[in-house]
């Protein structure tokens, strides 16, 4: 399976459907009253976290994913169906952002959590719902809201306990097949690993989960070698086994790459710089081993690190390392952030405004979305209801603010794209 841990896809709520104008034609009843049923509100798209998914690769092909749209309202009062909800399963662990604005919508870290991504539009009012006593045969209804669509980014952060982190090629893929039934590629350069590698390790009656981390290196957390997409991988964990090479083969060295990797870490993200570490001196089978062990273990000792000395390719020092990060795992308890069923979506005060400008001699623009969207859910065509739309313009100011920037009646005014001539009874 083709491991994709982010996607930007667009979502598109449902627009809704429209109200009708429809009057009772009851026998007997010669002057029967409205009966425009209102249009069904559009359906949402969701994003939903499954744990039986860990990639986000059937997102990775198709872009857009729009719900369904509300059912026109229909005469006798009828409302028109509501759109369904169109819900989109991902993998427990992903985070939901704005694309263009980078705001998070959510986090989705376990099983159910959902956000509503994109909202359905509103239905649209059927004549029935304008009747009063001062206007009893109204003879107009309203559209039902259109909806914009919005890009949304998609981010997986695996959920693990325990992140095994170092450089390429210091034997992490090598530990997480002996430890776990994980089953990595293992080869001898580096970069073998590609993608983070996830094996579940019992010890005793206890188990936890384990991350093995590609390769970080220098730059990482500005993305040399993938390391920032690498990264976020292990920021919710709670320890790190922290993988040092002395076998002498590699030619660089020990405690420079230690040293490297933290500075990546706290680079990327206090939490990361924070986690509790573990180190595991590795390839101690070699015949250079001893040497360069004699030469750092001290010296990490001295920073209050717990040490290691491991050999993952014949299994020496792995079970006394397995049983010390059970031990170090249960002081460490989670810390699951609150996660909220449906991610609630703030009220953006600069798109509730509007604007009126002059465009030309003679031409005026108002843009806004509360004007727009008026305009939207206005059948234009019908007197009554653009009658109506110019007594909502009035109400809101919109009439005043046209003719305080010098607009005359015949004038053109531009709104959401439909060209009006500015009408002053006055």
């Amino acid at each position: 399976m083709q491991f994709v841990d982010e996607v930007e896809i667009t979502v598109k709520g449902g627009d809704g459907g429209n109200g009708i104008v429809a009057f009772r034609r009851e026998k007997f009843v010669p002057h029967g009253g409205p009966s425009g049923g209102n249009g069904g509100r559009g359906g949402n798209v969701i994003i939903e976290a499954d744990s039986k998914l860990n990639t986000l690769v059937d997102l990775r092909y198709k872009k857009r994913y729009v719900a369904e749209r509300g059912g026109d309202g229909g005469p006798n009062d009828k409302h028109g169906k509501n759109g369904e909800d169109l819900v989109l399963k991902v993998p427990v662990g992903t985070v939901v952002y704005e694309a263009d604005s980078g705001r998070m919508i959510a986090d989705l870290a376990r099983h159910g959590a959902r956000c509503i991504a994109a909202r359905g539009g509103e239905g649209g009012r059927g004549n029935a719902s304008f009747a009063t006593s001062v206007n009893q045969v109204p003879r107009f209804a309203e559209k039902g809201e259109p909806v914009e669509p919005i890009r949304i980014r998609l981010e997986l952060k695996l959920l693990a306990d325990v992140g095994i982190i170092g450089y390429p090629n210091v034997g992490k893929s090598t530990l997480i097949s002996r430890i776990s039934s994980a089953k990595p590629k293992i080869a001898d350069y580096a970069f073998t690993t590609l993608v983070p590698n996830l094996g579940v390790v019992s010890v005793d009656d206890r188990s936890f989960v384990v991350a093995d981390m590609p390769g970080l290196i220098e730059g990482a957390h500005e993305g040399a070698g993938l390391g920032d997409q690498f990264l976020r991988h292990i920021e919710r964990t709670r320890l790190l086994v922290h993988m040092i090479d002395v076998s002498g083969f590699s030619g660089r060295d020990p405690m420079r790459d230690f040293d490297t990797i933290n500075k990546e870490l706290s680079a990327y993200s206090d939490r990361l710089a924070a986690l509790t570490q573990i180190v595991a001196l590795n390839k101690i089978d070699m015949p250079a081993s001893g040497e360069i062990v004699a030469a750092v273990k001290p010296d990490l000792e001295a920073r209050g690190l717990e040490v290691f000395e491991i050999s993952a390719l014949t299994g020496h020092g792995i079970q006394p390392l397995v049983y010390r990060i059970a031990e170090r795992l249960d002081s460490l308890p989670r810390t699951e952030e609150p996660v909220e069923e449906v991610a609630r979506f703030t009220v953006d005060r600069e798109a509730e405004s509007w604007q009126v400008r002059k465009v030309g001699e003679g031409r005026f623009e108002v843009t806004g979305r509360p004007v727009e969207i008026l305009v939207a859910r206005t059948d234009i065509d019908n007197e009554y209801a653009f009658r109506r739309l110019h007594g909502q313009l009035e109400k809101m100011g919109v009439i005043k603010a046209l003719k305080d920037e010098g607009a005359k009646h015949g004038d053109v005014v531009t709104i959401r794209s439909v060209e009006f001539d500015f009408w002053d009874e006055a």
